[in-house]
């Protein structure tokens, strides 16, 4: 018989080479996903896991931002505190970090550091080398991404640990997907709740508010006497002011179940709160008008779009520490007025040309038959304005 060459043995795929401990632990993190843990919690247990699995020094979960543009959280493990507090900000996705997330399929590179789209280390980071990222996705859709780098003896990350690794992410994927089930049925809870409250302004406050000034307004005939008619023009004045502003509510509450793109309020709001790291403050929201009923979705796409780029703009050249954002929908115009307290847009006679994210914000108000404008504020700081005509 003639003997069958001798040759490298096949690589290990699937859990092959997992010991009974190392699945019992796998197990174990994919019971998690249906316990009560708080969704940190868990995330955390599952990248501590995916880090034994397969021997790396450090792990890492991001989890993408609505827009899944960007990562809105960050959690490691493997750096203790000190290293933490050293590196400061945690990464939103530059670098290879990003391919992932314009790309998500799985990235298993020997050495991170050659590799072309490499963004570099904050100071302080602990280096590292071999890398293992692959997507977390539930339905075609992507939730964030696991990270792993430095597999222990500068062996490189393999196609079996690939598997294992996949395996967690969609773990860690679907206990994301339902978090932000519950989240949306919270949100449609609150919602009946708003068009309740909303039917109550207008059935029962509105009417009586209009009833008083009627009644205020057949009083004034029966009076001659000018400091009492003054005084009553006055309370009718600001009768009227309370209706418009109630209204004004009730467009809010009732168009916050605008199908299919949902509440541009709500979606603002939560921009504002993904941005507060990268800003350095929260930014203070104000809408006058009716704000979700006269934004069509690809309005709304364009004002989350605008406001990203105000927002982000503030933040990398003015530094404010107080920023406010103003939503007004008047009759056939659209405005978007972000106003901070920083260091102010340099005088017309210093600037080398507007930067990139102004021209963006210009030619797309330019776009919709409108403009943009970024002047310096009163009392300090800048005022961006857009303003673009809309058909209510």
């Amino acid at each position: 018989m003639t003997p069958v060459p001798s040759g490298p043995e096949p690589e290990p795929t699937s859990l092959e080479h997992l010991g009974s401990e190392d699945l019992r632990r796998l197990v174990r993190a994919m019971v998690d996903v249906s316990s009560h843990l708080e969704l940190p919690r868990l995330l955390e247990r599952i990248v501590a896991t995916a880090s034994s699995l397969v021997h790396a020094r450090y792990g890492a979960l991001g989890v993408l931002d609505p827009t899944r543009s960007f990562l809105s959280q960050f959690i490691t493990v493997g750096l203790n505190d000190d290293e933490r507090e050293v590196i400061g900000d945690l990464p939103r996705g530059h670098g290879i970090l990003g391919m992932l997330i314009l790309d998500p399929k799985p990235i298993r590179l020997p050495d991170l550091n050659v590799h072309p789209d490499s963004f570099g280390y904050p100071p302080g980071h602990p280096p590292m080398k071999s890398f293992l990222g692959v997507p977390l996705v539930v339905r075609g859709e992507a939730f964030g991404n696991l990270y792993l780098t430095d597999k222990v003896d500068d062996a490189d990350f393999t196609e079996a640990d690939e598997e294992v690794v996949l395996g967690l992410a969609a773990a860690a994927a679907v206990a994301i997907d339902n978090a932000q089930l519950h989240q949306r049925i919270r949100d449609l809870d609150l919602l009946a709740d708003r068009e309740r409250i909303a039917r109550d302004l207008h059935d029962t406050v509105i009417q009586r508010l209009f009833a008083t000034g009627l009644s205020l307004q057949a009083t004034t005939r029966l009076s001659d006497d000018p400091t009492l008619l003054g005084r009553l023009k006055t309370s009718i004045d600001d009768l009227d002011e309370t209706v418009r502003e109630i209204r004004s509510v009730i467009f809010g509450l009732q168009g916050a179940d605008r199908l299919p793109g949902g509440s541009i309020r709500r979606d603002l709001l939560r921009l504002g709160t993904d941005m507060a790291e990268v800003i350095g403050t929260e930014p203070r929201f104000r809408f006058h008008g009716p704000v979700d009923n006269a934004i069509d979705d690809d309005l709304a796409q364009d004002l989350l779009t605008v406001a990203r780029e105000a927002f982000a703009n503030a933040a990398k050249h003015a530094h404010p520490t107080s920023l406010e954002a103003t939503v007004t929908v008047r009759e056939d115009w659209l405005e978007l007025l972000v106003v901070d307290n920083g260091s102010g847009p340099p005088p017309p006679d210093k600037r080398s040309g507007d930067g990139q994210g102004l021209r963006n914000l210009r030619e797309r108000a330019e776009a919709r038959g409108g403009w943009s404008d970024l002047a310096p504020a009163l009392g300090g700081g800048a005022r961006l304005t857009w303003r673009v005509p809309i058909t209510i």
